[in-house]
């Protein structure tokens, strides 16, 4: 595994909505009611906070949640904050973070603290998960289409601490999800970029080479016409070196033309061993063998381990809505309050040697 990187990001570089946020506007309103009932009694209680999850994960998304605090809490400073680190392996029950001070300072931050936590976390471990079950070979992450277009830059983060951890490549689709970290969006010759050239995939894949940056490594789809290997032989002949490799995303209600004459004995539809296999013989027959496959559609950290336990010939994986779905839920609680044990349910102060001063 990689090291992860010791340095966080700058608050500001998250564009929060402070002005709302200080206001209590993303928060559970129970927070706020309890914020103000003890604003009104004169009451600011000295309270430890502990946050944790339930599951074996890699930790995303502290970056953010440090902003958060240090930007839209009342007094920051009267604040110690340990924690840890983006890309760092938590443990069931694990503090992530630990909060000590006023409670009023920060009790109208709670859930959108744990909200990011939440959300990052999992987009981290999925993307862990997948690149570790390709092998080391380069994913695509293509989740954008997916969600809504404001949680892109997050993701697209989460995503790059997760290269970061296993010291793997990951590219992202969105010049957004590659924001913060100061990275470029990578695309393919699209279905729709085809289908204005009247479905002609060589016409559009011809286009696009002579427009596309001679450092662009140029990847066209050869599904259109659902016959994937004269598709991508035809597009590797017209392109010559200006192509990088083709990419195979077959409906998974559709059987490519290649395996008509070889049903039977496995699963036929969308992007499959046999089809794959299929390209990649056709394409080291006529001498393209170092035109590259990208597979997308479907695919998910067991299907990926899958075709690398079969040795199923692909060089990337493009992955899209699998690596939103699930949960990665956090918990926060008040474990000492005025020095004294309050922590629901027996949860007790756990101390965590791992968690550092956040300055």
């Amino acid at each position: 595994m990689a090291q992860t990187t010791r340095v966080r990001l700058q608050p500001e570089i998250f564009d929060l909505p402070v002005d709302k946020m200080r206001a209590g506007w993303y928060t559970d309103a129970y927070f706020i009611h309890a914020r103000d009932t003890l604003l009104r009694d004169e009451r600011r209680p000295n309270v430890v906070m502990q946050i944790f999850q339930k599951q074996d994960s890699w930790l995303g998304g502290m970056d953010e949640a440090i902003a958060i605090l240090k930007l839209c809490s009342y007094d920051f400073v009267g604040l110690e904050v340990r924690a840890l680190y983006d890309g760092e392996v938590v443990s069931p029950y694990e503090p992530v973070m630990h909060i000590e001070g006023d409670y009023t300072a920060f009790a109208h931050l709670e859930t959108p603290v744990l909200g990011t936590l939440a959300r990052r976390t999992l987009i981290t471990t999925n993307v862990v998960h997948v690149l570790e079950a390709a092998n080391g070979k380069p994913i695509i992450f293509m989740p954008a289409r997916f969600d809504h277009h404001r949680v892109q830059a997050g993701d697209g983060y989460a995503a790059y601490v997760a290269g970061q951890v296993t010291g793997f490549e990951i590219g992202v689709t969105s010049d957004e999800q590659a924001s913060w970290w100061g990275g470029r969006a990578i695309g393919t010759v699209p279905h729709s970029l085809i289908a204005a050239y009247g479905g002609d995939t060589v016409l559009a894949a011809r286009k696009f080479a002579e427009w596309a940056p001679p450092d662009m490594s140029v990847t066209v789809l050869v599904d259109f016409e659902n016959d994937s290997v004269r598709t991508a032989l035809e597009v590797a002949e017209a392109l010559g070196d200006r192509l990088w490799g083709v990419r195979l995303d077959t409906s998974d209600a559709l059987v490519d033309h290649s395996l008509w004459d070889e049903l039977g004995d496995f699963k036929p539809t969308g992007v499959n061993e046999r089809l794959v296999r299929n390209v990649r013989d056709a394409l080291d027959r006529d001498g393209f063998e170092r035109i590259k496959i990208v597979v997308s559609g479907g695919f998910t950290a067991e299907k990926i381990r899958e075709f690398e336990e079969r040795g199923v010939p692909v060089d990337s994986y493009g992955v899209g809505s699998s690596l939103i779905r699930g949960s990665n839920d956090f918990t926060a609680d008040v474990v000492l309050a005025d020095g004294r044990p309050s922590a629901k349910a027996g949860r007790r102060f756990r101390p965590n040697p791992r968690l550092e001063l956040v300055e």
